[in-house]
């Protein structure tokens, strides 16, 4: 997770997951010379136009009916376990937008309020990510788990905290605010001397090298991971050869610790 910045006195880093603005550029280059005048310029538009539509339609986020016909949109489940576009390396515009609309706590005990904001020129889908944040937060294997809490999404008036996905650049400049650093490891925190809990969107669109091509899981751990600092939990290790991660384990760097290798796991109260 983030490390202290130097000079602080903070203990506390926060996990790893960090991301930044895409860079999906297409360039098309219709280059070159025309051997004898054969080859014209319409040719070549042509060739470039079909592999622009081949690529988007890769990228795509419905999928073709079994029959052919018209496609259907992809669910949530399938847009969770994809990976997106987006440069590691990058600071959008440090503006937020607040994903409108609000999401009932469904549970028993305290309540919680959040707000997701999400910073604008990201090319990510906020209500993808707000949706996420909900289903996370309220399953019983998270911190709801045994109605201790139930965690309400609005989109105005007073939150507890406020979930934020933002650019790796953005996210350094507001961990700074709490002596965090997360440019090591391009990772994520709780800012804990403000209202925001930053996801770093490239952890957030591409993910990490302990948890591979899981990217459901892995976001459900970024989620709960930093809510949990929110909540004030620590930093924790592996403890037994082959067990679940700790939630609180920084997941995103190792699933390591003291020559003990656990297995990676998302959730702080897994079934």
């Amino acid at each position: 997770g983030a490390v202290p910045r130097p000079g602080s006195g903070r203990a506390r880093a926060a996990t790893g997951v960090a991301a930044a603005v895409v860079t999906a550029v297409l360039a098309v280059v219709v280059a070159g010379q025309v051997k004898d005048g054969t080859e014209s310029k319409a040719q070549a538009r042509a060739a470039d136009i079909d592999r622009i539509r081949s690529d988007a339609a890769s990228r795509s986020e419905s999928r073709p009916t079994p029959n052919g016909g018209a496609a259907v949109p992809a669910t949530y489940e399938q847009k969770m376990a994809k990976k997106y576009p987006l440069a590691e390396k990058g600071q959008a515009s440090g503006d937020f937008e607040t994903v409108g609309g609000r999401d009932k706590a469904p549970g028993t005990g305290e309540v919680r309020r959040y707000r997701v904001d999400v910073e604008k020129g990201l090319p990510l889908d906020g209500v993808l990510f707000a949706t996420a944040v909900h289903r996370t937060l309220n399953d019983e294997r998270s911190w709801a788990h045994g109605g201790a809490r139930t965690f309400e999404r609005v989109s105005s008036g007073a939150a507890d905290f406020v979930i934020t996905l933002a650019s790796p650049g953005t996210t350094a400049a507001w961990c700074a605010k709490s002596e965090l650093d997360t440019t090591v490891d391009n990772v994520s925190c709780d800012s804990a001397a403000t209202s925001r809990v930053m996801i770093n969107a490239y952890r957030w669109a591409q993910g990490a090298q302990t948890y591979g091509d899981e990217m459901h899981a892995y976001r459900q751990m970024l989620i709960n991971h930093e809510v949990g600092h929110r909540l004030g939990r620590d930093h924790e290790g592996c403890l037994k050869e082959g067990a679940l991660a700790p939630v609180m384990m920084q997941q995103t760097k190792f699933l390591t610790t003291d020559g003990v290798t656990c297995r990676a796991n998302p959730w702080p109260f897994p079934r």
